[in-house]
């Protein structure tokens, strides 16, 4: 049982930065990419909890959601932190030119 969380952790993981990055393409704005991932952390830490209280049956296992989230979350800060950078040096580096 453990494992099938831990591949769906994975999955919803892949499955954000993926809607990210395609959202990326789209508008070009990093932020709003960032935005996204975190908006999917609190739909993929929703749907993980309810799959994990239909699967074990335990009102505990919302926790799980919530872990799930929380790693999403960690996830969405990553990207937001890489797009200040990204902001950051293009701006330095066009001062430079």
């Amino acid at each position: 049982m453990t494992n099938f969380f831990l591949i769906l952790m994975g999955f919803f993981i892949v499955i954000s930065n993926i809607i990210g990055f395609i959202v990326y393409k789209k508008k070009k704005n990093l932020y709003f990419a960032a935005f996204t991932i975190l908006l999917l952390a609190v739909l993929f830490g929703v749907i993980g909890g309810a799959l994990a209280i239909f699967i074990i049956r335990d009102p505990f296992a919302i926790f799980y959601g919530m872990q799930l989230g929380q790693y999403l979350i960690a996830n969405s800060v990553i990207v937001f932190t890489m797009a200040i950078l990204v902001t950051v040096i293009k701006k330095y580096s066009s001062k430079m030119v």
